[in-house]
């Protein structure tokens, strides 16, 4: 549990860390956002790359089982962290772009705790699929380690 509760707690710190990171807010006049932003017109307003190049759209779905309510926070286009209702499911659309198309993109979903047939707290068990197909898993919740998974193009 403690292992559990060391993983969840760095990968909270991490999301907590790089919820600033590479976030950029978009005018909706390219005109204010050059004209207020000198990176944005030395970089040409791309996001990360002065290219612009976008790749492929994916399909990302996060899922965590067991039945009643738990905390789980997940990293896809960005960070959340809720309580939920067990099962629960959330799909969102990503577009790798610029850098992102070299290094890719780690999505993640770090579900909470529930009771086990034992009485026992232990993780939930959760899945990520890309593109309908599934990526990574932690063994139905026996692995204390969150699902994670690189997104590359």
């Amino acid at each position: 549990m403690r292992k559990t509760a060391a993983s969840a707690l760095s990968l909270l710190a991490a999301a907590a860390l790089l919820t600033g990171c590479g976030s950029e807010k978009k005018e909706a006049d390219p005109a204010k956002a050059t004209a207020s932003s000198p990176s944005a017109s030395a970089a040409g307003g791309a996001k990360g790359s002065a290219s612009g190049k976008k790749g492929v759209p994916h399909q990302v779905v996060f899922e965590v089982g067991g039945s009643g309510a738990a905390q789980v926070m997940w990293i896809g286009n960005t960070n959340h962290f809720e309580q939920v209702t067990l099962p629960w499911t959330k799909t969102e659309s990503m577009q790798l772009e610029g850098a992102e198309l070299k290094i890719g993109v780690t999505v993640s979903v770090v579900p909470g705790s529930i009771k086990g047939q034992d009485g026992m707290l232990k993780a939930a068990p959760c899945t990520i699929k890309v593109d309908g197909k599934q990526v990574a898993d932690n063994q139905g919740g026996k692995s204390p380690e969150p699902c994670k998974y690189k997104i590359k193009d």
